[in-house]
């Protein structure tokens, strides 16, 4: 039989502009989802550990995280 021991994902996510909204606003709103998304980590308990955030060109956010697997335990992951 086999228990899981340790887990994490590790994740780059791109949080996009909205083609269809005036461009200072599509930054503020992709801002905005980035600060919610790291809200839900936070309020669902999720172990997590943002490895680089960066801001592109065009406004959108870049965004390496290492997270909690479905609540399973995270050993020297987010060391």
């Amino acid at each position: 039989m086999k228990r899981v021991k340790a887990a994490c994902i590790c994740q780059t996510l791109h949080f996009m502009l909205k083609e269809d909204l005036e461009h200072s606003y599509a930054v503020k709103m992709v801002q905005e989802e980035v600060a919610q998304y790291k809200r839900g980590l936070d309020r669902n308990q999720t172990k997590y550990k943002i490895i680089e955030e960066n801001e592109q060109p065009d406004g959108s956010i870049m965004l390496k995280v290492i997270k909690q697997y479905n609540n399973s335990p995270v050993g020297d992951y987010l060391d």
